[in-house]
């Protein structure tokens, strides 16, 4: 080939390559952009003085005498609105029996947007749902809210070709002339008075236990489920992979079977995760019995044969690239072979395996599939191993994130309340994966510090 050929088709390469790398770089822009911005209002946003209500009674958080003097003129702002509710209801009472059924409808839903809005009145009994103690607690949700109150929804069916198209019609016109005619210029006006947003920090969100599935509370039963399955899953399959390989590497040689083997080892990574996940169930739990149903053990054993051959073909590869005079230096000093693996191969093979540990602990943490029939459960408490014996925890099923964000996503019956909670769960999850991956890095980079001296 002429140089010139050469020289053209290394410019080309290298270009494909630039574009290659600033076409992924934009993928994950536009990805990781949403799920940073949303996440972060989890935890920096307009809380209501029924979020700081919330907060106040459900983990004592806060200035007692501050929150109930704001609460008082909140509910001073309130009251026109629920006089304005009597007002009609004693209309009503005057009305024949054919006007006042036109009015009911219309009336019991003004009251069900207000109740979301405001709570329920300080007169009425306690509801048994916490969803149900409190009104907004977002001030994004409350001006939602706001809207229900403002407009009711119905479908335009006047042109035949296409569906209903969805329209907004005030609901003062199903009042006009009566009491609460009034009180939709009133709640418009008077919102901010009546909620009392303000800026708040909630960095709580990460350790708080979450109350009545996620419609108030935190996520660290899930964080600490994640945790606990990522490193348990390490834990198993860090000492397997690695002398899986030193047998491959050291031990093996070459024949059919250990290519064969190989093989395997390559197919097995490429298996598709709910595989292993139903593996898992059948194997760990219902053959071995190692528990009597989903448990952190099992999870973690699940997630270990997942990432397992990650491990050893990493492992594999950085014990190879270590160069032969390693082995024929340790080996003429009188070292034993084992020795020889055991003082001078593995530590300089080091960063290569922890290369393998960092794929490995990022798949394992986001991996849903392999956990929803072995660890996983919707709602559950953080596991506590200070607390209770070391075998009952690890026998207990826990919440993680990977599979609390599909069912929060896919499943929860109030999947637009709590968007906050899900893009929360989210940006935690991603950044959880890069602060271990970062850790496992730089852990790397000062092992091969020191081992080039």
């Amino acid at each position: 080939m002429q140089l010139g050929t050469r020289r053209l088709l290394d410019r080309a390469f290298s270009g494909l390559g630039f574009i290659s790398i600033g076409l992924m770089a934009a993928s994950l822009l536009v990805i990781l952009t949403p799920i940073f911005v949303r996440g972060f209002g989890a935890f920096v946003f307009q809380g209501t003085i029924e979020f700081r209500r919330m907060q106040l009674e459900r983990f004592e958080r806060g200035d007692r005498d501050e929150i109930e003097a704001e609460l008082t003129t909140a509910r001073r702002a309130r009251q026109p609105v629920y006089e304005m509710l009597d007002a009609f209801d004693t209309e009503m009472g005057e009305m024949g029996f054919l006007e006042r059924r036109e009015y009911e409808g219309p009336r019991e839903e003004l009251e069900d947007a207000l109740r979301e809005l405001l709570g329920p009145r300080p007169e009425d009994p306690v509801p048994v749902m916490a969803r149900d103690q409190y009104g907004a607690t977002r001030w994004d949700r409350a001006r939602e809210k706001i809207d229900l109150v403002l407009y009711r929804t119905e479908y335009d069916y006047s042109d035949r070709t296409r569906m209903g198209v969805p329209v907004s019609v005030p609901r003062v016109e199903d009042f006009r002339g009566t009491a609460l005619e009034a009180l939709f210029d009133y709640v418009e006006l008077h919102a901010t008075e009546m909620l009392r947003p303000r800026w708040t920090l909630y960095l709580r969100f990460l350790t708080d236990h979450s109350i009545d599935a996620h419609f108030f509370g935190g996520i660290w039963p899930e964080v600490l489920g994640t945790l606990y399955l990522t490193l348990g899953a390490m834990i198993f399959a860090l000492p397997m992979g690695v002398v899986s390989a030193i047998y491959l590497v050291e031990y093996a040689g070459e024949g059919r079977l250990i290519s064969l083997l190989r093989t395997f080892i390559s197919t097995l990574a490429g298996v598709p995760s709910i595989v292993f996940g139903l593996f898992g169930l059948a194997f760990f739990i219902n053959t071995l019995k190692i528990t009597e149903s989903k448990s952190l053990l099992a999870g973690s054993l699940t997630l270990a044969t997942l990432v397992l051959p990650t491990v050893i073909r990493a492992s594999e590869e950085a014990i190879r690239s270590v160069p032969t005079t390693y082995r024929e230096a340790a080996l003429s000093l009188g070292a034993s072979k084992w020795r020889a693996i055991v003082t001078v191969i593995l530590p300089a093979s080091l960063p290569g395996i922890l290369t393998g540990v960092v794929i490995s602990m990022g798949r394992a943490a986001g991996e849903t599939a392999p956990i929803i029939f072995t660890a996983a459960v919707s709602v559950g408490k953080a596991l506590d191993f200070a607390k209770v014996k070391f075998w009952e925890t690890l026998s207990e099923a826990t919440p993680a994130l990977p599979w609390n964000i599909y069912n929060l996503a896919t499943e929860h019956e109030a999947v637009d309340e709590i968007r906050h909670v899900q893009f929360g769960m989210v940006f935690t999850l991603v950044m959880l994966v890069l602060i271990l991956n970062a850790t496992a890095i730089f852990l790397r980079a000062r092992i091969s510090k020191k081992l080039r001296g």
